[in-house]
């Protein structure tokens, strides 16, 4: 007792300068007149050992035990520890010296676990081993033959698309390897892909002379073929608006025409180039809504539903700058420059003329615009200021203008025909031009707004939301982004954050638990544990993958406006 208390006393400043001594010791002072061996000096601690007694030392040889992952290894080494002296040495004297240090220091063994790690595997900057690649793409940029993959591995993964429920994908490396066998080196793959390009340029120029020798021989013989997609486009809804009002602006232009050459007059004017504007500007209408109902491409994957939103811009530019601005020039040359006025007889009768068809061109635009905004569940004012459908909207604003035109027109006629005085018909110039103006600026406007991309309807933004929030597997979802892409399409962006443990219950619910029971009793080493969880875990990264296309598949169920959904996974 006396001794553990001297030694306890001494402090920490004695193993201090005993730690500062060590290294010299451990390299140069004998031990029992020999220096250390080198399998002996192990660093500063260890010196520190040989300098104290050991029998003044808490720890045993007998004491260390080691853990490892094998519990076999651990109980071998045990009984090795605990298995008699092999020299057949007594050691009943140094177990009576070691007596009253075991009661000064407590058995306090140092336990060393060693855990179980897979190996980091390095798999570099590019690795496409594990890739899978479609046969297409295989026959494509491998130069391979059906009959070539015939040989390989099949694998059946669930389909990107909506028309098919799986497909046959292989392994990019059985790919490489086959298109090695085939065509013995890398350099005579890259040769036969030229060759290939250069055969593709080579039938697309025939095929463009092909289509232009069709061409010339049907505009010779006369078209035979039913009705296209197209021309069904123009018998309802705004290509039907816009068929109508170019037949319709057209016979104005004419006959306004006709009444400006006979009477002079520069309200007349206005009216005439008024209507040819409109005639012009639906023209391009007509042209906008052919090309927007063009099928996707890889060049435009989206489709071309913006060209009526790019036509009718174009349109309200060209109002702007034909209309308004011949409209202004005319109507500033004769306040300047006074004409004597004819009569205004026939202008009159063409004015009324062009008032009834006018008119009859803006309630087929009205009906049509109640009728889509009554679909859509929107008034009519929010229908014409969202710009919906930027064709009939074009055709509404332009025929109100040349209704309100003509009436213009006619009162500052008529000032003229009562005073004689020349002043009130260019102000009526002045004035259509005005309108034609303010028109243009909205249609400019409008447009400009659909094609930069504006958001959906809050309330349509709601009800989106609230479709994944309420779904089991979602657990949030931030970053919503709903951009209105034109006609009635709809592009849907979330970042969701789903719920792993009812995904995985999702798998396993369509799994055989008792077999994946013993799977996990044939677990024996880290080996089959790895193989066992990127088994399961590759087949819960397909349920998720699964459950992603089925929001999605709900979400354009329940709102037809919505065409292109990307839910990217927190």
């Amino acid at each position: 007792m006396l001794q553990s208390l001297a030694f306890q006393g001494r402090g920490l400043s004695v193993l201090y300068h005993l730690y500062l001594r060590c290294p010299a010791i451990c390299s140069h002072r004998p031990y029992h007149g020999q220096s250390f061996p080198p399998s002996r000096r192990f660093g500063n601690c260890n010196a520190l050992m040989y300098l104290l007694p050991v029998k003044r030392l808490p720890i045993q040889s007998s004491q260390i035990r080691v853990f490892s992952s094998d519990d076999q290894k651990d109980n071998s080494g045990s009984q090795e520890s605990k298995g008699p002296n092999p020299a057949g040495k007594s050691t009943t004297g140094q177990d009576s010296s070691t007596m009253g240090q075991k009661a000064q220091f407590p058995e306090n063994p140092i336990q060393v676990k060693v855990k179980a790690v897979l190996k980091k595997r390095d798999y570099g900057a590019k690795y496409t081993k594990n890739n899978f690649i479609t046969g297409v793409r295989a026959m494509n940029e491998f130069c391979l033959k059906a009959s070539d993959l015939e040989q390989l591995r099949k694998i059946r993964r669930r389909s990107p698309h909506e028309d098919t429920e799986s497909f046959t994908v292989y392994l990019r490396s059985d790919v490489e390897v086959k298109a090695l066998e085939v065509w013995g080196s890398p350099e005579a793959i890259l040769r036969e892909r030229r060759l290939r390009k250069d055969e593709e340029i080579a039938y697309k120029e025939n095929l463009f002379k092909n289509q232009k020798l069709l061409k010339e021989y049907k505009d010779f013989l006369g078209e035979t073929k039913p009705r296209s997609s197209t021309a069904s486009t123009f018998m309802k809804g705004p290509g039907k608006v816009v068929m109508v009002a170019i037949c319709i602006n057209g016979l104005n232009f004419f006959f306004k025409l006709l009444a400006w050459v006979y009477t002079g007059s520069a309200s007349m004017f206005s009216e005439a180039i008024h209507s040819l504007a409109d005639t012009c500007n639906q023209a391009l209408l007509a042209l906008g809504i052919s090309q927007s109902i063009r099928t996707p491409d890889p060049g435009h994957p989206y489709g071309f539903t913006n060209m009526r939103y790019i036509a009718s811009l174009i349109s309200g530019v060209g109002i702007f700058m034909m209309g308004a601005g011949l409209s202004w020039y005319h109507g500033i040359i004769g306040l300047m420059h006074p004409q004597p006025i004819e009569s205004f007889l026939w202008a009159y009768c063409i004015l009324a003329g062009s008032l009834v068809s006018e008119g009859a061109t803006l309630l087929v635009a009205i009906n049509e615009i109640r009728k889509s905004a009554r679909v859509k569940g929107l008034s009519f004012y929010q229908y014409v200021m969202l710009s919906c459908d930027p064709s009939t909207n074009v055709v509404l604003l332009e025929d109100a203008a040349a209704v309100i035109g003509v009436i213009i027109a006619a009162s500052c006629m008529g000032l003229t025909s009562l005073t004689g005085n020349p002043y009130y018909d260019c102000l009526g110039s002045l004035g259509v031009g005005t309108l034609l103006g303010a028109v243009s600026a909205f249609l400019i406007y409008t447009n400009t707004e659909a094609l930069i991309g504006r958001s959906i309807q809050p309330e349509q933004l709601q009800r989106l939301t609230e479709l994944l929030e309420s779904d089991p597997a979602v657990r949030a979802i931030h970053d919503v982004k709903a951009t209105d892409i034109g006609l009635n399409k709809v592009r849907f962006k979330a970042e969701v954050d789903f719920d792993g443990r009812v995904v995985t219950r999702s798998y396993l619910e369509k799994q055989d638990i008792e077999q994946m029971l013993n799977e996990i009793l044939q677990v024996k080493n880290p080996e089959d544990l790895e193989a066992f969880m990127l088994k399961h875990g590759e087949n819960i990264i397909d349920t998720l993958g699964a459950e992603v296309d089925r929001l999605e598949k709900e979400l354009k169920q329940r709102n037809p406006d919505v065409r292109h959904v990307d839910l990217e996974i927190l």
